[in-house]
């Protein structure tokens, strides 16, 4: 069994070293120290983030660092890892520390069985309105993508690699993982985990990128009729046109990948 974990990376440099050394201690609990890549993908931070991963990079041969030459979001970050990752099961997690990687065990063992296993969290920590419109997306998309309104769609989640195959074959900008993975099986699990409380900084999601996540959702992964006749879809688009800085037509584009040299 090799494992790919992925986290998108934006000002979160004070986090990075624990997370990286709770990660190691589970993956060697698991006995596969040898047998996983930790992918740290750069989504443009304004801190000294890239400065932490290079650092970390030179200590741990299982490290790769990707750096991209803007802020593209958490979701395309993301599509630029699954784009670079190699292993038969992909993990995607957090970096500020809310989502616990001891509970990849338990995500792995759902996979033997599902394509992809998504995160319920038992007590969430997010602010009053976050929670709010977290509980307002799940319902959205379980009305937008035909998803099963149980199934709580979280950036914790993991994957087999015939999805991550699936999801790299979608080559547009505006990316939505979510809307991809609905659109590439039903054969979905789900565990209940730990949410812990953000210890440094606040959340980098905002109305900006929520208006463009829910843009995304509606014009690419939605009913054809929906996404035809929606009066809705019309307004959200030009909403999220007149807020974008601009329209990136790059899915991602990469400055530069780092691995350690003895790896």
């Amino acid at each position: 069994m090799r494992v790919s974990i992925i986290v998108p990376v934006y000002n979160s440099s004070p986090m990075l070293e624990e997370l990286v050394q709770r990660i190691t201690l589970t993956m060697t609990n698991l006995n596969l120290e040898n047998n996983y890549e930790l992918l740290l993908i750069n989504d443009a931070s304004k801190d000294d983030s890239w400065k932490t991963i290079a650092l970390l990079i030179k200590r741990f041969n299982f490290i790769k660092g990707i750096n991209l030459s803007e802020n593209f979001g958490q979701h395309n970050a993301i599509m630029a890892g699954l784009n670079n990752c190699h292993g038969e099961y992909i993990i995607t997690i957090d970096d500020d520390l809310q989502h616990p990687p001891e509970f990849f065990p338990d995500i792995l063992n759902v996979l033997k069985t599902k394509d992809v296993c998504y995160t319920n969290y038992k007590n969430r920590k997010h602010i009053g309105w976050k929670k709010f419109v977290s509980n307002l997306n799940n319902i959205i998309s379980s009305f937008i993508l035909n998803k099963p309104l149980k199934i709580y769609m979280s950036s914790y989640r993991g994957m087999v690699k015939k999805i991550q195959h699936k999801i790299i074959q979608f080559k547009k900008s505006d990316v939505y993982i979510d809307g991809l993975i609905i659109n590439s099986t039903k054969n979905i699990g789900m565990i209940s985990v730990d949410h812990h409380a953000r210890k440094l900084g606040e959340s980098n999601y905002n109305l900006k990128k929520l208006l463009i996540l829910w843009s995304n959702m509606i014009l690419n992964f939605s009913f054809q009729p929906f996404r035809m006749a929606s009066i809705f879809g019309i307004i959200l688009k030009f909403l999220t046109k007149l807020i974008r800085k601009k329209n990136n037509k790059k899915q991602f584009e990469i400055l530069e990948i780092k691995i350690n040299a003895k790896s």
